[in-house]
């Protein structure tokens, strides 16, 4: 069943290989890399570490990076918790005593950098390139500079207050300002940017690779690597740090270390779907489609009153287990497999009442009795309602190669979260910002835990091949637009453009991800383009509607390269909402 969307770029296609990312310069260092013999890692590692620097104001070397990886020689198909740690010396009761029950931005959300350890060890176990080739294409932009598009350029605009003076509650913060504020302003559309020092980062990691390219291509990255979390890269990390009040130390860094793991899985009428482990939100996107599995969608019609309903609730089941359940499980016992059964979602499904919003995030369920156990903890309490934003910042990429393989990732953690450290021209995480100061909350704040972060790349698969690697940015929103897109695909027949530049919705039913960890009961977003008559029968419903722009990038910035099992194409697509483009030949 094709629908047809309006569409205002074309599907960009090939047979040998193709990239696309968030940034369209992105995009073209990924394209650079395959077309010197690169693989879809090496691809994918070199257009994330250029998303850290032409997106400062999403992503960050020195922030997060999950990623999902699919070896098509080995069959192998893995995530990597590019996730930070807490510090040893950070707890709650020190955090309620200090700040009054508060989790101000800045230093006091720091948790350990992990971006490049995700990239690095994504590199040294799948790719075939020297970290050398594969930084190569972000460190010249990052040293040459490249023009500030209208996206960062307003960004800088709108927060440069914040960044750079006493405001809101935020700390001064010089390092930053003098690299995207000089002399007191910040760049207009179409300046270079330079980032000096971040380009030095990447060259004196490049020199540690070279100074041990006798212990062959892995040893190698592994040695940059631990120049970068034990070495006098660290140090200067912690430094700035402690200078500054924070909690870092040498042994949180030389302790770190990213996770190597089977991902999630789920599927959907005979589709594979892997997303990241529950320290992320991605097993959200498994339970809804799970959910949404056993319902006629393509006789509600597309985007219609039916279908958007039924999209909502089997959304809000899934995120009330989230804020149930998910948590670090190196500290949490996360009942997976019975949040991932056929048998929970069918459960759930019962529960959605086809002309009756829930009006308030509904109850989470009891996964335990899927697996065979009694839960060892009662049902949390119905959150009330927090005012507070609807935070939306990361980036994505994805890589199919001419071998088959594939390469997801969503890095994050934007210049806001934290100080550049000087001299390094990087953040060190501030992904803190996802964790809760409640104890009984399964993301609160421990020593050496992980908060639960939103970004969650995915990955679809058949009969054992790739089928489709797709993502977005967007905090809460990411899950939501990525099983919209997933849909549009698998069930309306879409062309992967046609479902990216397709009309979205969302819902905010349940406590947002950062802190303040705003609720909005009943609150849904629709784009402007959703039918008028369609608002009006969600809001007989129950829904709190509210029409936003026609494209809004509050809606993500997806991104997906859809393969065409039976003829062999790459088919790749990117989000006009933001300024992701798609590559291949």
């Amino acid at each position: 069943m094709a629908i047809g969307i309006k569409t205002y770029r074309p599907t960009v296609s090939g047979v040998t290989h193709m990239v696309t990312a968030g940034h369209y310069l992105a995009t073209a260092s990924g394209y650079r890399i395959l077309e010197q013999g690169g693989n879809a890692t090496d691809a994918g590692v070199a257009a994330g570490i250029t998303l850290n620097v032409v997106l400062p104001q999403w992503t960050n070397f020195g922030g997060v990076a999950p990623i999902i990886i699919h070896d098509a020689q080995k069959q192998e198909t893995v995530s990597i918790s590019g996730l930070g740690r807490w510090p040893k010396a950070a707890n709650i009761d020190d955090y309620l005593a200090k700040f009054g029950g508060d989790l101000p931005p800045g230093i006091p959300r720091t948790v350990t950098p992990a971006g490049a350890d995700a990239w690095m060890t994504a590199l040294k176990l799948y790719g075939t390139m020297t970290f050398e080739q594969a930084v190569t294409p972000a460190m010249e932009l990052a040293e040459q500079g490249f023009p500030v598009p209208t996206t960062l350029a307003s960004y800088l605009e709108k927060t440069g207050d914040d960044l750079t003076h006493e405001s809101s509650g935020q700390p001064q913060w010089p390092s930053t300002a003098e690299i995207f504020f000089p002399g007191g302003r910040s760049f207009k559309t179409g300046e270079i940017l330079v980032q000096t020092d971040l380009a030095r980062s990447f060259k004196r990691l490049i020199e540690v690779e070279r100074q041990n390219a006798s212990m062959g291509r892995e040893g190698a990255i592994q040695a940059a690597r631990d120049f970068f979390y034990k070495g006098e890269i660290a140090e200067e990390m912690v430094k700035f740090n402690q200078d500054n009040g924070g909690l870092l130390t040498m042994q949180d860094l030389a302790d770190f270390h990213v996770g190597v793991e089977p991902p999630a899985h789920g599927t959907y009428k005979g589709i594979d779907v892997y997303t990241c482990g529950p320290w992320c939100q991605g097993p959200v996107s498994i339970q809804a489609l799970q959910i949404l599995e056993g319902m006629d969608l393509q006789a509600m019609g597309h985007n219609s009153a039916d279908y958007i309903h039924s999209l909502v609730e089997a959304i809000n089941l899934a995120m009330s287990d989230r804020e149930a359940y998910y948590g670090d499980p190196d500290f949490v016992d996360v009942p997976m497999e019975g949040l991932l059964s056929k048998s929970f979602a069918a459960e759930r499904r019962a529960m959605i009442d086809p002309k009756k919003a829930f009006g308030k995030m509904p109850e989470a369920g009891d996964p335990w009795v899927h697996q065979g156990m009694r839960s060892p903890n009662g049902k949390p309490a119905q959150p009330e309602p927090v005012s507070g934003g609807l935070q939306a910042d990361t980036s994505y990429t994805a890589v199919v190669d001419r071998w088959g393989n594939a390469f997801s990732a969503t890095p994050s953690d934007t210049i806001a979260y934290n100080p550049i450290v000087k001299g390094l021209g990087f953040i060190v995480s501030g992904r803190g910002s996802q964790s809760w100061l409640d104890p009984n909350h399964p993301s609160s704040l421990q020593p050496g835990k992980r908060p639960r972060l939103t970004p969650n790349p995915a990955l679809a698969m058949k009969d054992g091949k790739v089928l489709m690697p797709f993502g977005t940015p967007g905090g809460d929103v990411q899950p939501q637009s990525m099983v919209q897109l997933f849909l549009n695909v698998t069930e309306f027949g879409m062309e992967v453009q046609e479902a990216i530049e397709a009309p979205r919705v969302s819902t905010w039913n349940f406590p947002n991800s950062f802190w303040p960890h705003a609720y909005n009961p009943a609150l849904v977003g629709v784009e402007g383009r959703i039918a008028p008559e369609v608002v009006a029968d969600l809001r007989k419903r129950g829904h709190d509607v509210e029409v936003w722009n026609d494209f809004t990038p509050r809606m993500g910035c997806l991104c997906a390269i859809h393969v065409d099992q039976e003829r062999g194409g790459r088919n790749g697509g990117a989000d006009p909402r933001r300024d992701g483009y798609a590559m291949g030949r």
